[in-house]
């Protein structure tokens, strides 16, 4: 396995079979196509006092984590991710659960709609189909229909988006759409710029680089937290890499201890995610761990988000991720769509 020369375009599609970086620069597209689907679903607006539980697993249920940190201190009511089977105990008749599943055959999340539907909660759907559509149309669910043909995680603006409306047709929060179309217009500029046919110094080329050959570590805190966490699950998924996400000031509490022992298993590298609207603590904190795990980290990143509102800045930083991800996947030179293990489990699950 050796490195390419460069991050171009030709060579990404050398590696990438299935153009899954085309899905990630039509973002953009994405976003504004989220807005129109939901508004073609013809929602009720609704009050929801019990709050808004997000319902699914993997790619489908991060939507409502980045919604939450997204509205920050606008959300007036709670709104929770739940990646388990049913819905958490003290779920009410008054809450209302988005069951989000790409495939519509995720088991966990039609447990979730079952259960939800059992308590009395009022439930809305997002899927391209499968068990999950059928059953939501047959009880009079409103069902929000995904685009079809991409894998899972791909659909994240899908996801972000309809977790924002719904929460804002539920009472949660107020509605972002002209925040969302901004987002939408600053993120193309970024795919302009981070892009493969970007210039080669490119941040997220450069990311890629510094941690090949490494275990990323990546920390958030506040609005970058679960930014942190859908950096992890693409590396994973994506460059088919171990990779590890945690929170600040948490970490300073446990995990900056460990890092004395980093050398003796392996090289570990950490990306800090970084905003301008994080407690001033927090960021003197992200300085002061750097300093401290400097001598074990085989490399070290503070990288921080873009924009002027906290969804472009929080886009951004969901972007950048992405791309390093499958920017790492070509440096291995692995195709980042296939996700065998994944694919295992899920039929072992089914025979058994």
């Amino acid at each position: 396995m050796s490195e390419p020369a460069t991050l171009t375009r030709d060579a990404v599609d050398a590696i990438d079979a299935a153009k899954q970086i085309d899905d990630i620069l039509a973002l953009p597209e994405h976003l504004r196509d989220a807005l129109w689907r939901v508004e073609s679903a013809k929602l009720e607006q609704h009050d929801a006092p019990g709050g808004l539980i997000v319902a699914g697993m993997g790619g489908s249920a991060i939507g409502g984590a980045l919604a939450r940190a997204a509205l920050g201190d606008r959300a007036s009511r709670p709104l929770i991710v739940m990646r388990d089977y049913g819905v958490p105990s003290w779920t009410t008749p008054d809450a209302t659960v988005l069951c989000a599943s790409y495939s519509g055959n995720t088991e966990e999340t039609l447990a979730a709609f079952e259960a939800a539907g059992a308590l009395g909660a009022r439930r809305v759907v997002a899927t391209t189909g499968g068990k999950l559509a059928a059953a939501a149309r047959e009880e009079g669910v409103p069902v929000i229909p995904l685009p079809g043909a991409f894998q899972p995680r791909a659909a994240v603006g899908y996801m972000l988006v309809i977790a924002l409306e719904v929460a804002a047709a539920c009472g949660v929060s107020e509605a972002l759409h002209s925040e969302i179309d901004v987002a939408a217009a600053h993120t193309e500029e970024l795919v302009a710029e981070w892009g493969p046919d970007g210039a080669e110094d490119a941040l997220p080329k450069q990311l890629a680089r510094g941690l090949l050959g490494t275990i990323p570590q990546i920390a958030g805190a506040g609005l970058t937290a679960p930014i942190a966490y859908r950096w992890k699950t693409q590396l994973n998924e994506n460059a088919k890499i171990l990779a590890h996400s945690s929170e600040l000031p948490e970490l300073d509490h446990n995990e900056v201890a460990g890092w004395v022992g980093a050398p003796e298993h392996g090289q570990f590298s950490a990306v800090f995610l970084d905003d301008s609207d994080l407690h001033p603590r927090i960021r003197q904190r992200i300085e002061l761990t750097r300093g401290l795990i400097g001598a074990s980290a085989a490399a070290s990143f503070r990288v921080e988000s873009r924009g002027e509102t906290r969804l472009e800045r929080l886009v951004s930083l969901l972007l950048l991720g992405d791309l390093v991800s499958l920017y790492l996947a070509v440096l291995r030179g692995i195709d980042p769509t296939p996700v065998d293990a994944i694919e295992r489990l899920k039929g072992a699950l089914i025979g058994g």
